[in-house]
């Protein structure tokens, strides 16, 4: 991933993903949180408006994002209390235009299911290995955009390759999977005051 600039912990940026083709897809706001050995990390509150053509939605817990500084994926770490705790997008390399991070999503998504937790514990940031469920989410999109908008085959070969990768990962609970996001949760929620 390319960076233009020096950003500083809270700094207002922007999300704008497109699909193959430059038909627009998701766009929201959200904030800068900081940059460890994974990456640079992303915030949204919860009540973040997010929208795309014939989609909006309002989002119901925090969650921050990992760009990776090498990968074709983002991975969205969410809060307790929503029916994921990690989506990972696979899409091209995320790259900086200013504040706007901009990538083209490919179709396929690693999704972890929120892990079933007592009514007690689901308000609080748990650190578990009791994950829910681990698959990959639109295959059957990805079968048909590689006809439909002309993927080229190192494209398809790279998306297959990162959703394959990343859900062994998640499985195995390496890292970024094994609960380091918990402390930008923290952070984002501290932020928020």
């Amino acid at each position: 991933m390319s960076s233009l600039g020096e950003r500083s912990p809270g700094d207002p940026i922007r999300i704008e993903l497109t699909k193959w083709g430059e038909r627009p897809h998701w766009r929201f706001d959200g904030v800068w949180l900081g940059r460890d050995e994974q990456g640079e990390w992303l915030g949204f509150p919860h009540g973040t408006y997010h929208s795309r053509p014939g989609a909006e939605l309002i989002s119901d817990a925090d969650c921050v994002t990992l760009i990776p500084d090498d990968g074709h994926w983002l991975a969205t770490f969410h809060a307790p209390g929503i029916w994921c705790d990690l989506y990972v997008d696979v899409c091209a390399p995320a790259t900086w235009d200013a504040d706007v991070l901009r990538s083209v999503d490919l179709d396929l998504d690693v999704i972890r299911m929120a892990p079933q937790a007592p009514d007690e514990l689901s308000a609080h940031f748990v650190l578990t290995t009791d994950w829910g469920e681990v698959f990959i989410d639109d295959e059957d999109e990805f079968l048909e955009h590689q006809v439909t908008y002309g993927y080229p085959a190192d494209v398809i070969a790279a998306a297959r390759a990162s959703a394959d990768e990343v859900k062994v990962a998640v499985e195995s609970g390496a890292a970024p999977y094994d609960g380091s996001h918990l402390r930008w949760l923290d952070r984002l929620a501290h932020a928020q005051g």
